[in-house]
């Protein structure tokens, strides 16, 4: 009679996890999670140092830099939740959308480093878009990496991050290079000039000084610092040459990237730094 019971009480909650699931949800995932995050927690303690030094120093950080760190802490834990969302899924368009949020908010940064230039949240966002997409583009086709979230979302995050820095440095230098020298632009243009070649010597400077530090961070990689790419490989258990080959795919896409994203804004920023006169729009300098 026991046994009949307990085989019964068995059966009905086989049933039962069946038709509700979430019932016998396996939380090991939440367990294993909460565990790994120690190590983290304890790093903060350098943070605290920090904020002792900054106070002792009265230089006001110390309330910034605990938002920085709380901010850092939950962003990039939810974002690790939706990653691992993602790479569950066999979906393609979930990498699109992933692609599509991560240029949207790097536009509207870069943006905001340009406030001066008209649409630059814009112009900026569809800059990245482009020179990322691009050079994406090529690695897939070239068989560099597989089209998967595992391997496209963090490649995708790298190339974005980089070209929104590049992109928000050109856009504000060129603005701020044409007003500084708008009488020299001015002249070129009643000469007969196009805004092309009035405008080139602002061009090329704002390009040179936006690039250098990509070029020079791929100059001086290995030597100096290891990238975070290659780090994380050999931390992860990686053998180095295997790290090694990664880290130069990352630099090279990261020097397509922001270049092609670079030059895409200059043409961009055209419209709202010219009239369809070929006149200097005024009042975008005039703050």
């Amino acid at each position: 009679m026991e046994s009949l019971l307990l085989k019964s009480i068995l059966v009905h909650n086989h049933t039962l996890q069946q038709q509700f699931p979430l019932v016998s949800m396996d939380f090991s995932w939440l367990i294993e999670f909460l565990k790994g995050m120690v190590k983290p927690v304890c790093a903060t303690a350098v943070v605290f140092l920090a904020v002792a030094l900054s106070f002792s120093q009265k230089l006001g950080l110390e309330v910034e830099m605990i938002v920085a760190v709380l901010r850092a802490f939950i962003q990039l834990s939810i974002i690790g939740f939706v990653l691992q969302f993602i790479f569950n899924q066999e979906n393609s368009g979930w990498i699109l959308l992933a692609y599509l949020f991560m240029v949207s908010i790097a536009g509207y940064t870069a943006g905001q480093r340009a406030k001066q230039v008209p649409r630059g949240k814009y112009v900026a966002g569809a800059s990245i878009l482009t020179g990322t997409a691009i050079t994406m583009f090529v690695l897939v086709a070239l068989s560099v990496f597989p089209f998967t979230p595992r391997y496209i979302i963090p490649i995708a995050g790298m190339m974005v991050g980089n070209s929104m820095t590049v992109t928000g440095v050109t856009m504000k230098r060129l603005r701020d290079d044409i007003k500084t020298q708008i009488n020299l632009v001015e002249t070129a243009l009643a000469l007969g000039a196009t805004p092309r070649q009035a405008t080139h010597q602002q061009v090329k400077r704002a390009l040179i000084i936006a690039l250098s530090p990509v070029v020079d961070n791929t100059k001086t990689v290995g030597l100096i610092s290891l990238p975070g790419a290659m780090t994380g490989l050999i931390m992860g258990g990686a053998s180095p040459l295997e790290a090694i080959q990664l880290q130069i795919v990352v630099m090279n896409m990261m020097i397509g990237a922001a270049t092609i994203s670079s030059i895409m804004a200059t043409y961009l920023c055209w419209p709202a730094f010219f009239t369809k006169a070929y006149q200097l729009e005024t009042k975008v300098f005039s703050t």
